[in-house]
């Protein structure tokens, strides 16, 4: 039983011998079988002090260690010791009291796994009480009721023995009504360390402090000059707000000898937020951020955090290594936007936190690696992989430094997966966050404890920790830097320590990657759609003036779309491809064809308008237009059967491009219009119509031409014949005029010249019928019919 496997080899005492044979013989046989079936006693104590009986199962009472002060206390100190309990059976506990027990050291860091494990559990060893004035009574426990526990004990009084861990115990014990003698009813285990004196070898430990976020830019930018960006949600306002999860990170790292690990996306991110952007609604509207004061006074605390220390910058985006690694190396391209990431990392830093980072470091998920993963983590420039014990394992009884040579000039900075798993999980209740930092502190010094040599140890938790988390890392850190066992380094000097040439070196094989981090990983599908945006990317951005203005936001968007913080979150994963591939589509349609509908051409040839449209804000430029006749023995597009035109368009405007056509035939001819970047490819969709020719055929035209030039020789023929004419009548009248030009006409010639004064007026003019003379076969009759279209006569000269 529990005091017994403490103390072994001692018996129980004769009245307690005495108590059981009479309880025996009193209740008879047929209460033998139920006292058969309660726990054993408890032997006394080293002081010959019975220590109460524990009960079976994992206690009736739960008792929770809220707060334990100092957490690792030194000669002289007084250990505070305060929390709750709680009655959660069906009857009352009596004669309750609490207390506190010490048990064994604890020589192995295994043997505080195994403590941590069974930290509540009634049956097991409990130390020995300290008892006396150093406990807190409950004349009783009501069912259901909490109720708390303050004990202070001096250091000196918990006999505390040579420098270690040792197991402390907080217990309830007391009485109920069906069983009616003291007996353990709950228990709490934890650990004290003690390190009275400074140690003469100190572990140097480096503790990575992150700064990571999950995406929350979009690829969508205003179409003002300032490009205002789009976020999905403003959930980032609230991890930065006073009391936010980020906040406290900052808050609570400033104070503190650490190396800070960032995303630069999410500096850019913050950093966008100090000027004016939108939020992304629910129904996919947007509306105008409103925490910019927010944004710049986080970004001042940080820039006052991190100055004087060292600052590690992740890729830009923090890009899933393994995912990469597994299933996106065989897609084109996939590598070189890791390559991007990491080259715009320094001017995103330095122009923000005014602080030069190092980019030597690359960090897996988890730490997990293999030799895949650290080709593609090295393949960017990094020669540092962050990598945890718990996949880069040893075959040691102690503790190696963190740095090792894994070949090819790079080093693995193994982490320590005990401590660095120390403070996951929900650390909410103040009894869960106090055991996270006594056992982080536990294994800590137990691992100085193996050795007499000086080690290097690093420690790199969760990428994202919680407020509750991130407090409870600061107070265990807090307590490190302070104490007697540990001191600060930082991640580039643990990395170039001597490595132990007895740790091991080989990354271990792709089999042996984690079944379950496997399944969180970004599948192949999600890199060839990061192809897709790519291409039709870089076919976008050579038709632009301003290439700026969409390759850094899509840019950034893809290394987003790579980043470690889609594990376990594959759904909204491919919402955001999705959505960043969708606005880049919107955008390439911005610049197309307007539709045609059927054309019609009638002669022999004739001009094709097609209208390009440019909806985008900046101008668009390296565009050729292609028109191409199907049938081009129906219809030539200019000499052949397409013609290709430049074409440069205004933001905002449209153009129409002229092409010139011939038609040989009648009928339909399909035409299609194509759009074409400088470099032959296609850009956007074709437009496809129908153009009918209605072209005039050879014997009309010559009918035509015919009947048009008769009329013209008619004519010519008329005028001819009319001055003849006017000509002899030219001769005829000079000489009446000789003989008669100054007397008056008599009434006798009157009556011989029938002609009227209104005749001879009309004659002058040329107006009237023609003098008197030989008729001529042309001259028309008075009043006749339109001329006759019919050939001239035979012998007559047609001036031409």
């Amino acid at each position: 039983m529990a005091d017994a496997a403490d103390f072994q080899g001692t018996s129980a005492s004769p009245a307690r011998r005495w108590l059981r044979r009479t309880g025996a013989l009193l209740a008879g046989a047929p209460l033998l079988a139920g006292l058969l079936q309660l726990p054993a006693a408890a032997p006394a104590d080293a002081a010959g002090q019975e220590a109460p009986q524990a009960a079976a199962g994992a206690g009736s009472v739960s008792v929770a260690v809220d707060s334990l002060s100092p957490t690792a206390p030194s000669e002289g100190d007084t250990v505070n010791v305060s929390g709750t309990v709680t009655n959660n059976g069906k009857q009352a506990v009596t004669d309750a009291h609490v207390d506190l027990r010490v048990g064994p050291s604890l020589d192995t860091r295994s043997s505080i796994d195994a403590l941590a494990k069974k930290s509540n559990a009634v049956q097991g060893p409990t130390g020995k009480a300290v008892g006396g004035k150093y406990s807190e009574k409950f004349s009783k426990l009501t069912p259901g009721v909490a109720e708390p526990f303050n004990i202070s004990v001096p250091a000196d009084e918990l006999d505390l023995g040579p420098d270690g861990v040792y197991q402390l115990a907080v217990a309830l014990s007391g009485e109920t009504s069906a069983q009616p003698w003291d007996q353990v009813l709950g228990v709490q285990r934890t650990f004290l360390p003690w390190q009275p004196e400074e140690a003469g070898t100190k572990t140097k430990t480096t503790f990575m402090w992150p700064l990571t976020s999950t995406v929350h830019m979009t690829a969508e930018t205003g179409s003002n000059e300032q490009q205002t960006p789009v976020f999905r949600n403003d959930d980032l306002a609230e991890e930065i707000a006073p009391g936010g999860r980020l906040d406290q990170m900052v808050s609570l790292g400033k104070g503190l000898d650490i190396t800070w690990v960032i995303d630069p996306d999410l500096l850019a991110s913050v950093d966008a937020m100090t000027r004016n952007y939108q939020v992304r609604g629910e129904d996919g509207t947007t509306t105008a951020g409103r925490n910019q004061a927010v944004a710049k006074q986080w970004l001042a605390e940080l820039q006052q955090a991190v100055t004087g220390k060292e600052v590690v910058a992740l890729p830009f985006g923090d890009p899933d290594l393994a995912s990469l690694a597994h299933n996106g190396t065989n897609v084109t391209g996939s590598l070189s936007h890791l390559k991007e990431a990491t080259d715009v990392v320094d001017d995103t830093v330095e122009t923000i936190l005014h602080v030069k980072p190092s980019t030597d470091f690359a960090w897996p998920a988890d730490g997990a690696v293999d030799p895949s993963i650290v080709k593609v983590a090295t393949s960017a420039g990094a020669d540092k992989v962050i990598a945890r014990s718990d996949s880069l394992q040893d075959n040691l009884s102690y503790t190696p430094s963190a740095a090792r040579p894994v070949g090819g000039g790079t080093t693995a900075v193994v982490a320590d997966a005990r401590m660095s798993t120390a403070f996951q999980g929900n650390l909410t209740k103040a009894s869960a966050s106090t055991q996270a930092v006594q056992r982080f502190l536990a294994q800590s010094l137990t691992l100085r404890l193996q050795t007499g040599k000086q080690r290097s140890v690093v420690v790199a938790p969760q990428r994202m920790p919680s407020v509750s988390q991130a407090q409870a890392m600061a107070e265990a850190l807090a307590t490190l830097q302070s104490g007697n066992w540990s001191e600060a380094q930082d991640l580039a000097d643990a990395a170039k320590a001597k490595p132990d040439p007895a740790a091991n070196t080989k990354v271990p094989p792709t089999s042996a990657y984690p079944s379950s981090l496997r399944n969180q990983e970004l599948l192949r599908a999600a890199f060839e759609q990061i192809a897709r945006t790519q291409g039709t990317l870089d076919s976008f951005k050579v038709i632009l003036t301003d290439q700026s203005r969409v390759v850094t936001p899509f840019g950034r968007a893809m290394n987003r779309e790579m980043s470690t913080s889609w594990r376990g979150r594959g759904v909204a994963a491919v919402g955001y491809r999705d959505g960043v591939e969708s606005y880049l589509g919107g955008l390439t349609n911005g610049v197309k064809l307007i539709e045609k509908s059927e054309t019609k051409l009638s002669g022999r040839s004739a001009t094709i308008p097609v209208t390009v449209q440019n909806n985008l804000v900046q101008g668009v430029e390296h565009l050729e237009l292609r028109l191409t006749s199907k049938n081009p023995t129906r219809l030539k597009i200019g000499d052949d059967a397409y013609e290709e035109q430049p074409v440069t368009v205004n933001g905002g405007h449209s153009q129409s491009v002229k092409f010139t056509t011939s038609a040989n035939a009648n009928g339909r001819a399909e035409v299609v219009a194509q759009l074409y970047t400088e470099d032959g490819q296609k850009y956007g969709a074709p437009v496809t119509f129908d153009v009918k020719v209605t072209e005039v055929t050879a014997t009309v035209m010559l009918v035509i031409g015919g009947g048009v030039l008769l009329l013209v020789l008619a004519g010519f023929r008329m005028y001819t014949q009319r001055k003849r004419a006017a000509a002899r009548e030219t001769d005829e009248d000079g000489t009446a005029e000789t003989d008669d030009a100054d007397s008056p006409q008599s009434p006798a010639d009157a009556a011989q010249n029938p002609e009227a004064p209104g005749d001879r007026l009309k004659q002058e003019t040329g107006a009237g019928p023609r003098a008197e003379g030989p008729e001529q076969p042309s001259d028309p009759a008075p009043d006749t019919a339109a001329e006759s279209a019919d050939p001239s006569g035979t012998g007559e000269r047609v001036d031409r």
